[in-house]
């Protein structure tokens, strides 16, 4: 939130609370229309589904007193047609036996001879035939397409005898052909009449999970309530909700309405009253930050720095200095707009890792500071670490591109006596990490000079890009030949884009350049010309570039004692074939 202007808070409050409370308001009434909605639903679910289960018990009541006339008659039905006949009703299709399975009287017999059928061997219907025989159960199968048109469910009772022995045997089934939803027609007209939609379904058979639609209104359903119930070996389903909804929609609309214009008048008026103080409050903020990054400028930054230190002389406190590594290059390859962009990853980057209390500024160009009260250089320590290895990229052309920072602060009171000395302790700092192979971050030293530094830094950064040849740094160490500082020709002639790239390449090492087969000569040379008390040597070798070709080269070196580093040598590298091709008259 650090972004938004704190007056205007006011009313983004206002209008979040308001929205808050109407939606609460709203909220609360949908949820008693809908219990109240799910309530009756629930009721007229259960009422009609209890309905509907003594609907289907008609046709299965017919089965079972064929089965007991069967039982009484010893397996037969004399008349079965006349018997049948009596039974019958508008929504049953047919009525039948099947002995042994194999259906063998159905009533009314026009129109249904092909069900003349063995039960057991069936493709479609053996399966179930068997569980409901073997299980002594009666089972129910559908919904199926009628030949005469519609739908039915077949009820099929299993029925079993006892033979002279006593032992019981299984005779065959008894079976109805009920037509749905005819059978339970009057509770469908009730539930519609009602105002529900609905929609009836059943488990396919006793071991069957998923449902098969018996009956549905035709609208979509949408968590609906639901009564569940046993019957014929499936479980049945009867699910309803009501046709416009379980929330009246036109009541809460008014409602919500209402309440928002409320809110908006509410917020409108706030605003209203904040507006007389933007133009003081805008230019103010103009006058102390920075308008690309959105931090503050160096007048806004001094002016809280010196707020704080004043009111608060005796804590101490970090000032930080830093810049991106080689950022007018940045501007000459890829242009000022990337050269902004990676100004503003930068600043946001600030607003994210430092804390809200810490006091964020741009100096101006590529350079940047902080402010860290209540803190000390060793507290800050990791931190600041963190902040200068964090990976940053801005886009060009499509891929993302990255640079790197380096950074340099100091605490007060150790350090300095004032913020200005601070600030210059901080800078100091910052070039000497820059005579160092930027890309790091150092704490200030009394051994520090930032005029010399400032000089220094600008005549290292500039001579060594513009000396006409490559220009390397690196320990004059026989086992540690780190690599310092490697100027843009250098790193063009190993083939590689950047500093980055060049540092992964060599491992930091200078032997690396050298090709394989030439390493050990060149370095006893190196080191023979500069044990006969030279400070120069010269060698010929062939430097390994990235992609694995090599370029034959002079080398110039000279070695020198450091503060730092103690001896480090200084080179120039110079393509041979080049000076030779342009001097060869000399050569």
């Amino acid at each position: 939130m650090r972004g938004i202007k704190k007056k205007w808070m006011l009313p983004v409050i206002v209008f979040f609370i308001g929205m808050a409370i109407l939606g609460i308001t709203v909220y609360g009434e949908k949820c008693i229309q809908q219990k109240q909605s799910r309530k009756m639903a629930d009721l007229n679910a259960m009422t009609y589904a209890e309905r509907m289960k003594t609907d289907i018990m008609q046709g299965i009541d017919v089965t079972v007193t064929l089965e007991q006339m069967l039982i009484s008659e010893n397996g037969r039905i004399q008349k079965f047609s006349e018997t049948a006949a009596n039974m019958i009703t508008d929504s049953i299709q047919s009525i039948q036996i099947a002995p042994d399975g194999v259906v063998t009287e159905i009533y009314p017999e026009e129109d249904n001879e092909t069900g003349k059928i063995d039960l057991i061997h069936d493709e479609a219907r053996g399966k179930i035939s068997c569980y409901a025989r073997d299980n002594h159960v009666l089972i129910m199968q559908g919904p199926f397409q009628l030949k005469q048109g519609g739908y039915g469910i077949a009820v099929r009772k299993p029925v079993y005898l006892e033979d002279e022995s006593g032992q019981e045997f299984f005779w065959g089934f008894t079976i109805v052909i009920i037509r749905v939803p005819e059978i339970f027609s009057d509770s469908v007209k009730s539930l519609s009449d009602f105002g529900y939609q609905y929609c009836l379904s059943k488990t396919g058979s006793p071991w069957e999970e998923a449902y098969e639609v018996v009956d549905c209104s035709g609208g979509s359903i949408s968590a609906p309530v639901s009564y569940t119930f046993e019957i014929g070996g499936s479980v049945w389903k009867l699910e309803v909700m009501p046709q416009n909804g379980w929330v009246e929609k036109s009541y809460l609309y008014s409602i919500f309405g209402g309440g928002l214009l409320i809110v908006l008048l509410l917020t409108g008026l706030t605003a209203a009253l904040l507006i007389l103080d933007e133009n003081r409050q805008e230019l103010r903020k103009l006058a102390l930050t920075d308008a690309l990054t959105g931090i503050y400028n160096r007048h806004g930054f001094d002016k809280h720095v010196t707020v704080y230190m004043k009111k608060y002389p005796e804590k101490h406190c970090v000032g930080v200095q830093f810049d991106i590594d080689d950022f007018k290059l940045i501007n000459h390859i890829y242009g000022h707009a990337s050269g902004d962009k990676a100004l503003q990853i930068l600043a946001k980057s600030m607003r994210k890792f430092f804390p809200e209390h810490a006091v964020l500024g741009r100096n101006g160009g590529d350079e940047f500071c902080i402010f860290l009260p209540d803190c000390t250089c060793k507290e800050a320590e990791e931190k600041l670490v963190q902040f200068t290895k964090q990976k940053r990229f801005f886009v060009y052309e499509g891929e993302e591109r990255a640079f790197n920072i380096s950074l340099g602060y100091a605490e007060y009171p150790v350090h300095a006596k004032s913020q200005l000395q601070l600030m210059h302790c901080a800078d100091a700092a910052l070039y000497e990490v820059k005579l160092r192979g930027k890309k790091g971050s150092l704490v200030y030293d009394e051994g520090f000079d930032s005029e010399v530094r400032t000089q220094l830094g600008f005549a290292l950064r500039d001579i060594s890009e513009n000396l006409p040849g490559a220009f390397i740094i690196y320990k004059a160490d026989y086992t540690d030949d780190e690599i310092l500082f490697a100027n843009s020709e250098l790193i063009r002639l190993a083939g590689c884009e950047n500093i980055e790239e060049f540092m992964t390449y060599t491992q930091r090492s200078f032997r690396s350049l050298i090709r394989e087969d030439e390493r050990e000569g060149v370095e006893q040379s190196i080191w023979q010309q500069i044990g006969t008390g030279q400070c120069n040597d010269y060698v010929h070798f062939y430097l390994k570039k990235k992609d694995g070709t090599y370029l034959k080269v002079l080398d110039h070196g000279r070695i020198v004692e450091s503060g730092h580093y103690g001896k480090v040598f200084y080179v120039l590298i110079m393509d041979w074939d080049s000076m030779k091709e342009k001097y060869r008259d000399s050569l």
